[in-house]
């Protein structure tokens, strides 16, 4: 597994992936050697995989990219039955891997290259480097038929379509003192604080809203101290609580369980786990309207566009929160059917076996 932070997970959708998949596979019997980029990690196994802690570059441009490099290095020595190289933005790797004859699927992920944090040249990298990846001839794994269709429609190329799966859980609400929170009683928004995951636009509606619960906003962004300056402004003087990023899992689990309303505003990439999340804690989603969030909530959420549509839809979760409840409800039922940790494994496992010819 290549091309993300590693495990234990703490981070994003990918190592959260990795590890889910990782440790199915492990306890299967099979051989799982994680690359990892946790500065200070000294773990070697964690859940029976292999952990490879290799340094990388701290710079936003050049993090991920120096880390696979090393990794795909260190691979290439090591010979492993197959990889999975995740972001296609690690694009300039592959002809390592198919030079040391290594069956290897490329996770696409989202269309990173609409991502503002990468204009200009950053952004026609991320083409180029999906493009690269499309031609490369390997297998292809897409996280929602939204990027697989992209990937048919530009390319004319298919995918592995695999999301991830979901966590149902009902986590108790035991520790929401900590936040000086209630049950039922604040609306939440966790996501990185970058441009296209719109927390400007829901804080600048939660303010409209006129709500009698707070808003409480998980989350930081490395790169971004601009962005997170003009969202904190937006807030005006309501009662939106910044509280940073939340690594501790109880705690964020508890958060989404027992949120009046969830708002996700992620917007370019695929199955996004915080979604998944959200849903298989029974929170209420309210989701930014693009095809991908329609996609995974098929139905159970409601939806914005812009912050009057946010201040809209607040208003009504304040008004019938027993409504928003309902919602919460049936999300869980359709991620507990459909979004399933054991299932997405077996379809790994099934890929890996089929592109190592064995």
């Amino acid at each position: 597994m290549i091309g993300t932070r590693g495990v234990p997970a703490q981070y994003g959708g990918f190592e959260t992936a990795v590890e889910e998949i990782g440790s199915r596979m492990a306890a299967d019997g099979h051989r799982v050697t994680v690359y990892c980029r946790n500065p200070d990690q000294t773990l070697e196994e964690h859940l029976g995989m292999t952990l490879v802690n290799l340094p990388a570059l701290r710079k936003r441009s050049l993090e991920t990219l120096s880390h696979s490099g090393l990794s795909v290095a260190h691979a290439a020595r090591h010979r492993p039955d197959a990889a999975v190289l995740f972001n296609a933005g690690n694009a300039p790797f592959i002809p390592l891997l198919k030079a040391r004859r290594i069956p290897t699927a490329v996770h696409v992920d989202g269309l990173e290259w609409k991502r503002a944090k990468w204009q200009g040249a950053g952004a026609r990298y991320y083409r180029w480097a999906e493009r690269y990846a499309a031609s490369s001839g390997l297998a292809l794994i897409a996280d929602a038929q939204g990027i697989a269709d992209h990937l048919r429609e530009t390319y004319g190329v298919d995918s592995h379509v695999i999301p991830y799966g979901a966590p149902i859980m009902d986590p108790g609400a035991d520790r929401l003192g900590e936040l000086a929170l209630s049950p039922g009683a604040y609306h939440l928004v966790v996501a990185r604080l970058e441009p296209e995951n719109h927390v400007d636009v829901i804080v600048r509606g939660y303010a409209a809203a006129g709500s009698p619960h707070p808003l409480v906003v998980v989350g930081s962004a490395p790169y971004g101290d601009d962005h997170i300056a003009d969202i904190r402004g937006a807030a005006g003087e309501s009662d939106a609580r910044f509280v940073g990023a939340v690594w501790d899992q109880d705690l964020l689990n508890q958060l989404y369980a027992n949120s009046l309303s969830y708002l996700h505003g992620h917007s370019v990439g695929g199955t996004n786990p915080s979604l998944l999340r959200a849903l298989g804690c029974a929170a209420p989603v309210t989701a930014y309207d693009v095809n991908f969030n329609r996609e995974v909530t098929a139905g159970h959420a409601r939806f914005f566009s812009d912050p009057a549509t946010v201040a809209a839809e607040i208003r009504g979760d304040d008004a019938d929160p027993e409504g928003a409840r309902k919602r919460g409800a049936l999300g869980q039922q359709h991620a507990a059917a459909t979004y399933r940790w054991d299932d997405v494994a077996e379809r790994y496992l099934r890929m890996l076996t089929e592109i190592a010819g064995r």
